[in-house]
């Protein structure tokens, strides 16, 4: 009789640790997250094969000593119990739990209340709650010990062989679910992460160009609706370049991200933020039209009032803004990104803060994009015309030199002044290419008229991109070379303004310049922002005098004042001086009672082609 009752519960207990196994592969074709799917393991355990308890723990820890439930189902309280005694202090290590996973292997504890190799402790725990037996099955997922699923039964000899094999296969499918699990998620935050950096810049965090194409498209969306207007503003930190150049990427980009926080911070509630590009920022400003707009933009730009400091260096950031406004300026998102940034380019032109787009703007720009294409042509295909305009000693009236220039004869437009194309070139990269083909027939031109017997300086004029460019004194050493020029017979100009984009480059350019022999001239004096310290630092051999003061020096005593104190300050610094724009003769009279040395302008002879150089020359009476 005793076989026969033996045998059926062998029968019982093998048919609940198959039930554990089915029920548990039942859990793992639904499981959907690792919480869920622990506690319905814990609860088949019980609920299903008739076990008194069960719990899942996770170990942590260097030397797996943290042990968190994660879920648990039966006897609760005797769980929490156990969870706030700290697992029985110093006989943690004793339990069947801690054995499993420091071990690797299951561990089996039978006949616990009365077993003298159980500690004490869990003697009288396990007593008290009607534990009999337990069983711990160690959890590895991705080859580490993970945690492990222990099983309470109030017999004192549960888990035999039969039984055991089961559970351990359940067990083994937990891990391999908990596995699948972590790999999902895994998955899911690299894709979180993919769709960040797909949506947002990963230097500001802010929503990045395309995320901002379609906040704005919902945003035209729902102004249409309700026949509200909405303005786009397109922010550029200025000269970000140089930052980036001069003081390295990643101060650039600090740079970046402190803009991008003091603009977060001046939002009014009705503004979105975005980042279009490293040094370009977008906001919608909601319900705006272009005056609310232009207004927002000012309080956006004067957000930079205050220096940033890096690195212990003050650093000032400027913003430069362009608009446009729904519905007046377009009804499509790409449409008013696209204008907002022709009005930004227009802002920038104009040496302004803020500009507000409109239709000659874009007409403009068409035309600009159509000269780019065709001057790109125009520099190799002969198009190009090379132009002088004389200068002349005021004391004796003496030819003294002459400026080299440049026109276009455009097939279709005819002959175009730099006035209608050197923008183009300046913003498009092709001004270095044109200094280069100037330069080029200056100097073979200067070649031909010394075979003449016409020796004269001509002057070049620079530009702040040609500064930029590293192999500039090569190239022009390598000019020099080939045409034989002698030193002194080619000047360079340089604007002062171009001179101030970066005075550390343009000093070094300019003295190696000057070690080639050639003379250099400040363009424009006059209308810049440079120190008397740096000025006479510089290598230069002359001042041209701005042609807007020296025009109404005769009517206007300001005009006056500004041009004698520029000589007296160039001849103190003992440079030459020359005044442009002299359009007649009591101008002429003028500059020669106040000390100026020579003068260019409409009055001594107009631009002229090379060609006609030699016969004007002739006409002078004291050449």
């Amino acid at each position: 009789m005793s076989r026969a009752l033996s045998r059926e519960q062998e029968l019982q207990r093998t048919s609940r640790a198959l039930r554990t196994l089915s029920g548990s592969n039942r859990a793992l074709l639904r499981l959907v997250d690792r919480g869920a799917l622990l506690k319905e393991i814990c609860r088949v355990v019980v609920e299903e094969a008739g076990y008194g308890a069960a719990i899942v723990i996770r170990v942590e820890g260097e030397a797996q000593e943290v042990f968190t439930p994660l879920a648990m189902f039966g006897h609760e309280t005797a769980f929490q119990e156990l969870n706030d005694a700290h697992w029985f202090g110093a006989e943690a290590d004793q339990s069947a739990t801690s054995v499993a996973v420091r071990t690797g292997s299951p561990c089996l504890v039978n006949n616990i209340p009365d077993n003298p190799d159980v500690p004490a402790g869990w003697r009288e725990f396990n007593r008290r709650h009607g534990f009999g037996s337990v069983l711990s099955l160690p959890l590895r997922v991705g080859g580490r010990i993970y945690g492990a699923l222990t099983i309470v039964a109030p017999e004192p000899d549960a888990f035999d062989e039969f039984e055991r094999a089961p559970l351990e296969e359940a067990a083994a499918d937990l891990a391999f679910g908990l596995e699948t699990l972590q790999a999902r998620e895994r998955h899911a935050a690299t894709e979180q992460a993919m769709q960040r950096l797909m949506l947002f810049d990963p230097v500001s965090s802010l929503p990045n160009k395309a995320h901002f194409r379609r906040m704005l498209g919902d945003a035209i969306r729902s102004a249409s609706d309700t026949t509200q207007p909405l303005t786009v503003i397109r922010l550029a930190i200025d000269r970000l370049q140089d930052v980036d150049v001069i003081l390295g990427s990643s101060i650039a980009d600090r740079v970046v991200e402190q803009v991008a926080r003091r603009l977060e911070a001046a939002l009014a509630s009705n503004e979105t933020l975005a980042q279009l590009a490293d040094a370009e920022f977008a906001v919608i400003v909601g319900g705006s039209g272009a005056e609310t707009g232009r207004l927002a933009a000012r309080r956006l730009a004067e957000a930079m009032a205050a220096p940033f400091e890096m690195e212990g260096i003050q650093l000032d950031v400027r913003l430069v803004c362009g608009l446009a406004v729904f519905p007046g300026h377009g009804g499509d998102a790409d449409v008013l990104v696209r204008r907002a940034g022709i009005a930004l380019v227009s802002a920038r032109h104009q040496g302004t803060h803020i500009a507000v787009f409109n239709n000659a703007l874009d007409m403009g720009c068409v035309r600009n994009i159509s000269l780019m294409a065709d001057l790109r042509r125009a520099i190799s295909n002969g198009e190009l015309r090379l132009y002088c305009q004389p200068k002349v000693e005021i004391g004796p009236r003496q030819p003294c030199g002459l400026e080299a220039l440049v026109r276009w004869e455009h097939p279709r437009k005819g002959l175009l002044n730099p006035n209608e194309f050197i923008h183009v070139a300046e913003s498009t990269g092709l001004i270095t290419p044109l200094t280069y083909w100037v330069l080029e027939d200056t100097l073979r031109q200067a070649y031909a008229w010394r075979a003449a017997g016409i020796e004269q300086t001509v002057s070049v004029n620079m530009s702040a991109h040609d500064l930029r460019d590293d192999r500039f004194l090569e190239r022009v050493s390598d000019k020099l070379t080939t045409w034989g020029t002698q030193a002194g017979a080619i000047e360079f100009e340089l604007t002062e303004s171009a001179l101030m984009q970066d005075p550390a480059k343009a000093l070094e350019v300019l003295n190696g310049l000057k070690k080639l022999g050639v003379r250099l001239s400040i363009d424009d004096f006059g209308t810049g922002y440079s120190s008397l310290s740096y000025l006479s630092r510089l290598p230069v051999d002359t001042i041209k005098i701005d042609q807007s003061f020296v025009r109404g020096m005769i009517a206007d005593p300001g005009c006056a004042a500004i041009v004698k104190s520029t000589i007296d300050l160039a001849h103190n610094l003992k440079l030459h001086v020359i005044a442009e724009g002299v359009e007649d003769d009591a101008t002429f009279d003028a500059l020669g009672n106040l000390g100026c040395d020579a003068a260019q302008g409409f009055s001594i002879g107009r631009p002229m082609p090379v060609s006609e150089f030699g016969a004007w020359l002739n006409r002078q009476p004291y050449h």
